[in-house]
């Protein structure tokens, strides 16, 4: 659909979300190599291993170790799920079939070890919206299965770990910390990872180093940051598991755009979870995960300080603890 910008929106079949598209998302859907559409294979780790690793990462990160949640509301939103699933069952008509398929799929998905995966990818990008929707400043998106944390600690300017011969196109990444009266802060920091140029993440993956482009890089007293970095691909969820399964079935891709994730923060500011995007990339449109937004859009440029690759600028306004729109 058109929008006065001159961009247009994109309706997401299996979540219904509209996406408003800027032209620079909207360019010709270019030709991925050969390497990138290769499907993964048995000796770059299977989906059960990644998914063991995510599973256990999860379950060791204490997310919900302090949760306090009242019998009236568990009752009131697994009664709201399960309403959902039975309501689906009578407006589809779902045979015992279809049914026993649905089980025998819900096992996978736990023998799998992908239910982080799963929710992360079909369900995360809504309660980030629901849960950041007052929050001003900086917008975020999803954190994803991939996040490990006690990186290595950087002071600006840095670089992330990278293997001697690393392919790809080199990237430098900078920015500057304000509060949302443009006040710089100090104290700030930004955790990076993402996938290498073929599109797998350390420490989830066999064969790459431990924290490779994985770090924790803090501002200077000005609350500016430079991180050297190498520029992502866009890469498949896993397909050989339960999720993979799903896909297949339902006639879907399993794509992920390009991205770069980080986590900011700040003493006494909330912290933000993003994943930043780059233009043109066939998969902005009908990213798999639903979590591509235009304010998480970069501008790459080439090097302004003659080095080789390409530059990108992106500033943070962070909230403080308690601030709302």
């Amino acid at each position: 659909m058109q929008t006065a910008n001159g961009g247009s929106t994109r309706t997401d079949a299996r979540t219904g979300r509209v996406t408003q598209l800027v032209p620079h998302q909207q360019k010709a859907i270019t030709t991925m190599t050969d390497n990138q559409l290769l499907d993964r294979k048995a000796s770059d780790g299977t989906a059960v291993e990644a998914g063991t690793k995510a599973t256990e990462r999860f379950a060791n990160s204490g997310k919900y170790s302090r949760l306090a949640v009242s019998k009236e509301r568990v009752s009131t939103l697994a009664g709201a799920l399960i309403k959902a699933a039975n309501d689906i069952v009578v407006e589809h008509e779902v045979t015992y079939e279809e049914y026993n398929a649905l089980k025998a799929w819900l096992i996978k998905v736990g023998t799998d070890g992908e239910w982080p995966l799963f929710l992360d990818v079909w369900l995360e990008h809504t309660v980030e919206d629901v849960n950041s929707k007052d929050r001003p400043g900086t917008v975020g998106t999803i954190e994803g299965p991939y996040y490990v944390p006690n990186s290595p600690v950087l002071q600006t300017p840095a670089t992330v770990e990278m293997r001697d011969d690393e392919a790809g196109t080199p990237l430098r990444f900078s920015g500057r910390f304000t509060d949302t009266e443009g006040n710089a802060l100090q104290g700030a920091q930004v955790e990076i990872w993402h996938a290498d140029s073929e599109g797998f993440y350390s420490q989830y993956a066999p064969g790459l180093p431990e924290w490779l482009f994985r770090a924790n890089v803090q501002a200077d007293s000005d609350g500016r940051f430079t991180i050297n970095t190498m520029r992502p691909a866009p890469y498949q969820i896993p397909t050989d598991g339960a999720c993979g399964q799903l896909i297949e079935a339902a006639g879907w891709h399993a794509w992920r755009p390009a991205h770069i994730h980080i986590k900011v923060s700040a003493p006494g500011y909330q912290p933000v979870t993003q994943q930043l995007y780059f233009p043109g990339d066939p998969h902005n449109a009908d990213d798999i995960a639903s979590a591509v937004k235009e304010e998480l859009m970069l501008d790459p440029q080439p090097r302004t300080d003659g080095g080789e690759g390409e530059e990108v600028v992106y500033d943070y306004v962070l909230a403080k603890i308690g601030e709302t729109k």
